[in-house]
């Protein structure tokens, strides 16, 4: 069932090239606009994810804490991603079975601006070995490092993934 829910990860080519292979042990929901449900490969349009989503816990208990992430590999376009990654988000100590909202917001929420071609943006959930895990924030939203990230935090692989795509909206066409 694991390799299953990796699935879309991979053909969408987020385990390789954003984290290592991993098996989801928690379900994360994202949610925008109160209707708008993120899943794996799903299109939208960045005038329908300028604010934050609402993104749901469902896992752990009130006594573990999870980070999430939301980066966009596909910078400057998906064809040469020479400054891979970006930041858009970063909540730390979310309490297991709520949702961000109830965390700590480390790096505000930035919305998808994609210019160049289609772009994936993607969400990763961390289970913090503690609370107050995450020391700093990064000094820089570009060339932002999941890997690395989670190295320097000792958060250890995805306990969740899920990513959507997103590319510039085109002006209306005049008659």
């Amino acid at each position: 069932m694991a390799s299953k829910m990796c699935e879309p990860l991979v053909i969408g080519r987020v385990i390789g090239e954003v984290v290592d292979y991993f098996c989801p042990s928690v379900k994360m929901s994202v949610v925008y606009n109160n209707n708008k449900h993120v899943y794996n490969g799903h299109e939208f349009f960045p005038s329908s994810v300028t604010s934050k989503p609402r993104v749901e816990v469902h896992g752990g208990d009130l006594r573990s804490f999870f980070t999430l992430i939301m980066i966009d590999p596909d910078v400057p376009g998906p064809s040469d991603p020479y400054l891979r990654e970006h930041l858009h988000w970063i909540v730390t100590d979310i309490p297991g079975t709520t949702d961000c909202s109830f965390g700590r917001e480390v790096v505000g929420y930035e919305m998808p601006r994609p210019n160049i071609g289609i772009h994936r943006f993607v969400f990763l959930l961390f289970k913090q070995k503690k609370r107050q895990t995450i020391s700093s924030a990064p000094v820089s939203r570009d060339q932002f490092s999941s890997r690395k990230f989670s190295e320097e935090n000792e958060l250890g692989s995805p306990v969740a993934a899920v990513f959507f795509n997103c590319q510039r909206e085109t002006a209306a066409r005049r008659r």
